[in-house]
């Protein structure tokens, strides 16, 4: 494998956003330029064509769109297929707990990249969790920071612990995160929202989480509320409420 396409190879992996420019006509034939999302491109098709074909890859992946594209250098003519990996839309599911085995099949099965998090060793196995992207034993803060949240992530706190519910919202509300949920009654929400008050932040901030959790399924074993959670994530994703579709009012 070349360096370009293990570099490509080992970007999806990781659930980050990329594009590929082959030269499919020019001078070049085959030549490719990798433009990794906020990393400096791999490769290289023409000098004088790089920059221009690396800010039109970038302008594309955030589009989600692929397209063949001409261009034109000192060498000649170029057609020029740039491909759009956008990430996927990822999952940090805070807290090994039952509910999160469930969830983080169900979000593989929808696609998502799914990380599960949780200090305690003996829970955040990669034989609780075979399907999950990324297992890890760090504390949530310091693991949410380090994967880094986008406007494609999700967050979902399980621990049902102040001490580690609390840091891991916090992370999670200074980002750009497009849903963040805690599990836990209403009493226990609104001694967390306490808490997090007392610790500084506002409650424009705090009206980010959704908290009970999950839409109202009625279900009470560990895969129903798995799929209230999920059900809930999607919905958000979508910019819907996730009420029956039979009450729609028709379109117009």
């Amino acid at each position: 494998m070349s360096g370009i396409y293990a570099a490509l190879v080992a970007r999806l992996q990781a659930g980050a956003a990329v594009s590929l420019a082959t030269v499919i006509t020019g001078p070049r034939p085959g030549a490719h330029l990798l433009v990794p999302a906020g990393a400096p491109p791999l490769g290289s098709i023409d000098p004088a064509l790089d920059a221009q074909v690396a800010a039109d890859c970038a302008t594309l992946l955030a589009a989600a769109q692929s397209t063949l594209r001409t261009y034109t250098s000192p060498a000649g003519a170029w057609t020029i297929f740039v491909e759009s990996f956008p990430p996927p839309p990822r999952l940090i599911i805070v807290g090994a707990v039952h509910v999160a085995i469930p969830l983080h099949r169900l979000a593989k099965e929808l696609g998502y990249f799914v990380a599960v998090v949780d200090a305690r060793r003996a829970l955040a196995t990669r034989e609780r969790f075979p399907d999950a992207d990324i297992v890890r034993t760090d504390w949530p803060d310091d693991a949410l920071r380090a994967l880094g949240l986008d406007a494609a992530t999700a967050v979902v706190v399980l621990t049902h612990d102040p001490k580690f519910d609390e840091p891991a919202l916090q992370a999670a509300l200074a980002s750009p995160a497009r849903y963040i949920g805690a599990i836990g009654s209403r009493t226990t929400h609104q001694e967390r929202l306490a808490a997090l008050r007392a610790a500084g932040l506002a409650d424009a901030q705090l009206a980010r989480i959704h908290a009970p959790i999950g839409l109202d399924l009625g279900g009470q074993t560990p895969a129903e509320i798995a799929l209230a959670v999920l059900a809930e994530i999607v919905a958000v994703r979508y910019g819907r409420d996730g009420g029956r579709l039979r009450d729609k009012p028709p379109p117009t």
